[in-house]
């Protein structure tokens, strides 16, 4: 074998996969068609949930100093993530290509072997294995290993060759996008409807306006190179009355609201994440978001399967998560394109929406639904807890202070024991070679959506609750084996870690 898994792309999604697989240990190829990093930046944010995901992992601090914000929208319906009562904020104006960048660093550090210039040709997964043929400087090659992850977009090459059925609805609009350097304009950072169409506006590093543009009514074209810049320019002007049309263009592309997902995320050894996987308007930048998560979703899976410390089964949660995840994704940007592009006849529902959104439970909803904190899996019932993301909860380890967040850096489950319970401890032992046991006193009053009197939580790698006491299955060692396989024969003796 040359690796254990070949992820495809270098993307986001796959450069996260990189780092999750090698931060448990698992090596892993990245094979990238493009000679280096192209600087574009379809995507210029991070959701609350992907800030958190990022703070589980130690890497915020990578991005520098990043404006946070309170404030999102669903469809151009502003919202206010304060109404959800846990200080969530989302990343603004953080280019993809500055994620990009954080995500490669981190993952070379970690030893991801990340080939540049190296193209996708074709695959055949013969049940035991994956062989894959690429192109490289040396010419064409095969390479095998146990498991490939098509990472490599809307168009995904590894997607059409391992022939994933991909249903859906085709582009009706087309919405250009460019990147220009000369002009002032006021920030539109919220979809604004103007004239026949929309328009947005946000001011990126050096002088930089990201501009994006949709007529009502122009059909998407079958192009083979981005649109030029006066189309994008005759455009606005239509639609604003500004003339744009003296700026240097820095970068232009043209997208459409197309649609579509993968009727399955796997199919034998061979995986999908990211826009490979599924495609839909960007809108609130939700698509390399949900990319990310897609990763560190799988990441931990794979590798445990991998090491053979967890049943095959385990990456059947992939698909069992993350479509449905993808599902509703693609439901809320359907319902946010009519929003959006739609003509005079949707503003009576704009309308309503907008009056709903005054109530704070509508509020909440479409609050948690845009920051992607309305993420829950099904691992059972009792606590509200359960398949939710774990909010930081700040601990006292000893004389120590941490956070629940914190002790996710490692990429380990966690069994979070809140009110020192040796049974709780003993319990575990058996699994103490793939989870964390921490003791720690929570610190101040409980976070939003941590239920008081929580004694202790179970937290798989991607921060999401396995098992939560009070009120959830009172068999810890069942949660333990479903989500970390089972317990070795000649467990650790359990010891109180502060």
């Amino acid at each position: 074998m040359d690796a254990s898994v070949i992820v495809v792309g270098a993307g986001p999604a796959g450069l996260a996969l990189a780092g999750e697989l090698r931060l448990a240990g698992t090596d892993v190829v990245v094979l990238e068609r493009l000679a280096g990093r192209s600087g574009q930046s379809r995507g210029i944010g991070l959701t609350p949930r992907t800030v958190e995901v990022f703070d589980q992992r130690g890497l915020l601090p990578r991005f520098g100093d990043i404006e946070m914000s309170g404030v999102g929208h669903f469809g151009g319906i502003p919202l206010d993530f304060g109404v959800l009562g846990g200080g969530d904020r989302a990343a603004k104006v953080v280019p993809q290509s500055v994620t990009e960048a954080v995500l490669e660093d981190w993952a070379r550090e970690l030893g991801a072997d990340i080939r540049r210039e190296h193209e996708f040709l074709g695959l055949t997964d013969d049940g035991d294995r994956v062989e894959v043929r690429v192109r490289g400087p040396r010419g064409e090659e095969r390479l095998t290993a146990r498991h490939v992850v098509g990472c490599d977009g809307g168009r995904s090459a590894v997607r059409k060759a391992a022939g994933f059925d991909f249903p859906g609805t085709p582009a009706t609009t087309e919405l250009f996008l460019a990147d220009v350097r000369g002009v002032d304009l006021e920030p539109r950072m919220v979809a604004d409807r103007v004239g026949d169409g929309m328009v947005m506006v946000a001011r990126l590093e050096g002088g930089i306006h990201r501009v994006i543009v949709a007529e009502r009514g122009a059909p998407p074209r079958r192009r083979t190179a981005p649109p030029p810049f006066g189309e994008v320019a005759d455009a606005w002007k239509r639609l604003t009355g500004i003339d744009i049309s003296h700026a240097e263009p820095v970068w232009i592309s043209a997208f459409g609201d197309a649609t579509r997902q993968v009727t399955e995320y796997r199919r034998g050894r061979v995986l999908l994440a990211g826009d490979s996987a599924h495609i839909h308007l960007p809108a609130g930048g939700q698509g390399m978001n949900t990319g990310v998560q897609d990763s560190v979703n799988l990441g931990w899976k794979l590798a445990a399967v991998l090491h053979g410390t967890a049943d095959p089964a385990l990456l059947d949660t992939y698909h069992g998560e993350r479509h449905e995840v993808g599902r509703r994704l693609l439901v809320n940007t359907r319902a946010q394109s009519l929003l959006l592009l739609g003509g005079e006849e949707v503003q009576p529902l704009r309308d309503v929406l907008t009056e709903l959104t005054q109530y704070e439970d509508v509020a909440r909803h479409f609050a948690a639904k845009a920051s992607g904190l309305d993420i829950r899996y099904d691992v059972g019932s009792g606590n509200p807890l359960l398949g939710r993301r774990m909010p930081r909860l700040a601990l006292l380890r000893g004389t120590t202070r941490t956070s629940s967040t914190e002790l996710l850096r490692p990429g380990r489950g966690v069994l979070l024991d809140l009110e020192d319970t040796p049974r709780l401890r003993r319990r575990a032992a058996a699994w103490t070679d793939r989870i964390d046991v921490v003791t720690a006193t929570p610190l101040g009053p409980a976070p939003a959506g941590v239920p008081e009197g929580t004694g202790s939580v179970l937290l798989r790698p991607d921060g999401y609750v396995a098992w939560a006491a009070p009120g959830s299955h009172h068999d810890l060692p069942t949660a333990l084996e479903r989500w970390f396989g089972p317990a070795a024969r000649q467990p650790v003796p359990a010891r109180r870690t502060t």
